[in-house]
């Protein structure tokens, strides 16, 4: 039951949360900016357990990973997800060379200027003692100076390993910029190559004897599975995406436009200090529930209109992914009521049988056998319902299904599962849709899920999903009724 004590105690735990992540961060780095060059939660030793993995890996090779960019505009500057991992380091154009053979990391930083210090960021990292101190790698020095390094790697014939595919920044996962890079390729009126492919050319020139190798098998694999601290920022992210969602149905009336949803989920996520959103917001209303990734968030709430809400922070480098569904007018119809029941019912089947150390075709099959039984007892008022019921238990029927939906971490879609089973410390969502054809309606609910040694915590368990606790929250008031309105132009 989500009564307004609950709400209240909900916010004081994100507070108390908000206040923990900072006493975390504080062992990070001394520097006080406006921006921060090292990220805030992390410590120096967790990032170097990092690198010491990837020296595992990489044998007497090198790894050489290129940060991201400056942006090209009034943008804050957001790192790339890889060098971000390997470093906390958020400085534009910098470089890591991880070598295998002297067992040490060296980070190559680009020149500062005052001007750039006072107009645009704060104070940045720049070589020396300090910055060695606070990202613990062994050495950091300028930029100019990586120019020898490669061919003195090439020199032995190491392998060098690094990037192939196409960086990974805010509101992305890493298919999309590698379908961008391979569509400006294709492009017969553009066809540049990555930055990527760029630099792989240079490594070849500068180090012909030296085998040019993808960094990405290496740090996939261990990102695959969380740290506790990286499970930490999402259950925070996670948290944020909660609250984001509560907002909105609090404010949701007939007569609002999508976006004004929107535009309450954006208040939380900054509120709570994300860096922005994971992804484009995902909220339909009506028929647009039919699409799964509707996102122009213009159409009008219509009385008598359900909304799928899907949409999460950026926080922290890390993301989360949460959906619901609730209804315009705050109150469901009794034909709603029959279709969102059914749906939850074999949602929470298919939930239930997950478990640690299995596959998810055996998850599949274990759940098929719970929504035969739902449906079958279930007092259906009407054929198409049954139908489209039956419709999402084929999705799992009689099928080799090989993942339940798709990992979560420092993209919304991350990298792949560590295993054929499922393992502790993997963060994933399902996100099985139901549709009604005739009516031109969907259904979609997305939870957070960490899976544990003996089974697994859902984080997103706070946002409401049954009936009576979504009717009641959405009985309160909302952000709206407290904003300022703005008066007409005349």
């Amino acid at each position: 039951m989500v009564a307004a004590g609950r709400i209240r105690t909900l916010r004081l735990q994100l507070r108390w949360a908000a206040a923990a992540t900072v006493v975390i961060t504080l062992g990070v780095s001394s520097l006080a900016t406006a921006q921060p060059v090292i990220g805030r939660v992390f410590t120096a030793a967790e990032f170097s357990s990092r690198r010491a993995a990837v020296m595992k890996s990489i044998g007497d090779g090198a790894a050489i990973i290129q940060g991201t960019t400056e942006r090209p505009g009034e943008q804050p500057l957001r790192q790339s997800n890889d060098f971000y991992y390997l470093t906390g380091v958020i400085e534009p154009r910098a470089i890591l060379v991880i070598d295998g053979k002297s067992r040490k990391s060296t980070l190559f930083l680009s020149p500062t200027t005052e001007r750039r210090e006072k107009s645009m960021f704060g104070p940045s990292l720049t070589p020396g003692d300090s910055a060695e101190r606070d990202t613990g790698i062994e050495s950091v020095v300028p930029r100019a100076d990586f120019g020898a390094v490669p061919s003195t790697i090439g020199k032995d014939g190491r392998t060098i390993f690094t990037p192939f595919r196409a960086e990974v920044l805010g509101s992305a996962s890493p298919s999309d910029p590698v379908a961008l890079a391979r569509a400006t390729r294709n492009d017969p009126w553009d066809g540049r190559e990555s930055r990527e492919e760029a630099f792989q050319a240079k490594m070849k020139a500068v180090a012909p004897n030296s085998e040019i190798k993808p960094l990405e098998p290496i740090t996939d694999s261990m990102r695959a599975i969380k740290s506790p601290r990286e499970i930490k920022v999402i259950h925070q992210a996670t948290r944020i995406a909660g609250l984001g969602i509560m907002e909105a149905m609090r404010d949701a009336r007939p007569g609002m436009q999508e976006y004004e949803l929107q535009a309450d989920a954006e208040y939380t996520f900054k509120k709570y200090g994300s860096y922005g959103a994971a992804y484009f917001a995902l909220i339909a209303t009506g028929k647009n529930t039919y699409y799964t990734h509707y996102h122009k968030d213009t159409a009008v709430l219509q009385d008598g209109d359900l909304i799928q809400f899907d949409y999460a922070p950026d926080y922290d480098y890390y993301t989360s992914d949460v959906t619901r569904i609730f209804p315009a007018n705050g109150k469901f119809t009794p034909r709603q009521r029959e279709m969102y029941t059914i749906y939850l019912r074999l949602y929470q089947a298919v939930m239930t049988s997950i478990k640690p150390y299995v596959t998810p075709a055996d998850i599949a099959k274990d759940a098929v056998v719970k929504m035969e039984a739902i449906v079958a007892n279930y007092k259906f008022s009407d054929e198409k319902i049954k139908t489209a019921a039956n419709s999402f238990i084929d999705n799992y029927r009689g099928k080799t299904v090989r993942s339940l939906g798709h990992t979560v971490g420092m993209s919304v879609h991350d990298v792949p599962y560590a295993a054929a089973t499922l393992q502790p410390g993997e963060i994933f969502t399902i996100e099985p849709e139901m549709r009604v054809e005739d009516e031109h309606i969907g259904f979609r609910l997305e939870d957070m899920l960490l899976i544990t040694k003996t089974g697994y915590i859902n984080m997103s368990a706070f946002v409401p999903i049954e009936i009576t606790d979504i009717e009641k929250l959405m009985a309160q008031p909302g952000l709206s009724n407290a904003a300022l309105k703005m008066s007409v132009a005349k």
